[in-house]
């Protein structure tokens, strides 16, 4: 959602002002900037006013957005995800949005989802939104290859149940 309204349009466009006219208590940096909770960005699905506003261009992706959100993200993954992951990143391509660290490990991890993933807890989402936050801050903005190996091993280092077949031998006081 905050790669596309990011990329839709100009503060005073008509998508933006409806935005703002659906969300008064939301500040206008956050729209600005894409910020939306889950309880909103359902609240934009349900809006048919919101599709009025967009152009054809937009209006794809974010019907692809939609079919990502419901048939992937939710709580029984679709036989056909792969496609609707392409189409959404081909019509994220089209409409020239920049494509986010989240948008990445999305399209290179699909066989890492699990099959029921609306079902994880909160927890686990806040917990890989604080990491991906912190390895932003690291590398200061700038996306390369050391930062996807960066991330992947420091998952795969901070696993408290893996036993190790070297033991240390240091003393504990």
């Amino acid at each position: 959602m905050k790669t596309f309204v990011k990329t839709m349009g100009k503060t005073n466009s008509a998508r933006f002002l409806h935005l703002v006219g659906k969300f008064p208590k939301l500040s206008e940096a956050k729209l600005k900037e894409g910020v939306f909770v889950g309880p909103q960005i359902r609240q934009v699905f349900r809006d048919p006013d919101f599709e009025k506003t967009l152009s054809e261009l937009e209006m794809s992706a974010w019907n692809s957005f939609k079919w990502v959100c419901e048939n992937f993200l939710g709580n029984k993954k679709s036989s056909n995800y792969r496609e609707g992951v392409e189409t959404l990143l081909n019509a994220y391509e089209k409409m020239g949005c920049r494509m986010s660290l989240k948008l990445h490990f999305l399209h290179s991890h699909l066989d890492f989802f699990p099959e029921n993933l609306g079902a994880v807890s909160d927890e686990q989402g806040e917990r890989f939104h604080q990491d991906i936050q912190e390895m932003e801050t690291r590398y200061q903005g700038f996306w390369n290859e050391d930062m996807m190996s960066d991330y992947c091993w420091r998952l795969f280092r901070d696993n408290p149940n893996k036993i190790y077949k070297r033991k240390s031998y240091s003393q504990h006081f």
